[in-house]
């Protein structure tokens, strides 16, 4: 769509609340396109990218229910933020990290045998450890 189209649908979309003016929305295109998040078409139209379509690496992080990891990388750069996260909480509330140590060792081994095998088949239940389940 061109950047004119692109104001529209904005004001559709919000109802009339945000209308984009040009002189915000073509320098962001113009950002966009020299990101290789878009490309003008000879029509003027803007089309996503490839890397456009999963979003710039500063939005990923944002909105991690939203998106969510789209590839392994990502997955382990949001795992990345978590640990910290919890590093961070640990230093603050020691209880509520006791509360859910069992569950963070649990999520370690599974990462761990992650990288003894390459491959991981989920979370192990009575059955997949050769028990049965009643």
């Amino acid at each position: 769509m061109t950047g004119a189209e692109l104001i529209a649908q904005i004001d559709r979309m919000t109802m009339g609340w945000w209308r984009p003016s040009p002189g915000s929305i073509y320098p962001l295109l113009e950002q966009m396109e020299q990101e290789k998040l878009v490309q003008k078409n000879p029509d003027g139209r803007y089309q996503l990218t490839e890397s456009g379509r999963s979003g710039p690496d500063w939005l990923r992080g944002m909105f991690p229910g939203v998106m969510g990891p789209r590839n392994p990388e990502d997955a382990v750069r949001e795992i990345e933020a978590y640990a910290r996260y919890l590093e961070d909480f640990a230093r603050t509330d020691r209880d509520r990290m006791r509360a859910v140590s069992e569950r963070i060792s649990t999520i370690a081994r599974r990462l761990e045998s992650l990288t003894q095998s390459g491959v991981s088949s989920g979370p192990r239940t009575a059955e997949s450890a050769g028990g049965r389940r009643e």
